[in-house]
């Protein structure tokens, strides 16, 4: 009776975590559906970087000042651009945020020349710029043809500033600009 209901409960777990897969699965793909239709930016968290903020002695372009991915957040940067090409999503442009794990995370995707965009830098430390900045992406948004999808790769204030989402690391909103406002597709989970 007991080794009965011991394999009832393995297969009861089997299959909800099949399920949960499986929706996970679904769901991902119907945002990289709407992704593909154009007009639509993916804007992904930077690759696990451990720990919060910067060190007090940060630099711009000096990575050994900075927070920077460890070798899991390598590998998830890695893995996510497998998925984008499995995937046949093809962007049009990768930007990133000059921080050195933005910039290492979009180059390890591989999926395209990365030009740095200072206007999706972090404002962590700089929480008063967090309006206009936001402001200053969704006007530069508004003026861009959008035919096929864009990557931006930032930073967690960053990308919950325009869209209300709060990413965990490697994870993607996907969405586009609607009358000025950002409208989101729905988020791809960190790989």
């Amino acid at each position: 009776m007991i080794k009965t209901r011991l394999i009832a409960l393995v297969c009861l777990i089997q299959l909800v975590s099949g399920v949960l897969i499986n929706n996970t699965a679904l769901a991902n793909d119907s945002v990289v559906q709407q992704l593909k239709s154009g007009g639509h930016v993916a804007l992904m968290r930077h690759a696990l970087a451990p720990g919060t903020g910067d060190p007090s002695n940060f630099m711009l372009g000096v990575c050994n000042t900075q927070r920077n991915l460890n070798d899991t957040g390598r590998a998830q940067a890695a893995d996510t651009g497998d998925y984008f090409r499995a995937a046949e999503v093809e962007f049009h442009s990768v930007y990133s945020s000059e921080w050195c794990r933005c910039m290492d995370t979009a180059a390890l995707m591989e999926l395209g020349a990365v030009q740095p965009l200072p206007l999706i830098n972090s404002f962590f430390q700089n929480m008063q710029d967090r309006e206009s900045q936001t402001q200053e992406l969704v006007a530069w948004l508004a003026e861009q043809s959008i035919d096929k999808p864009w990557l931006l790769v930032t930073h967690q204030v960053n990308i919950t500033a325009l869209t209300g989402v709060y990413p965990q690391s490697g994870e993607i909103v996907v969405g586009r600009l609607v009358d000025g406002k950002f409208e989101v597709a729905g988020t791809i989970e960190p790989r």
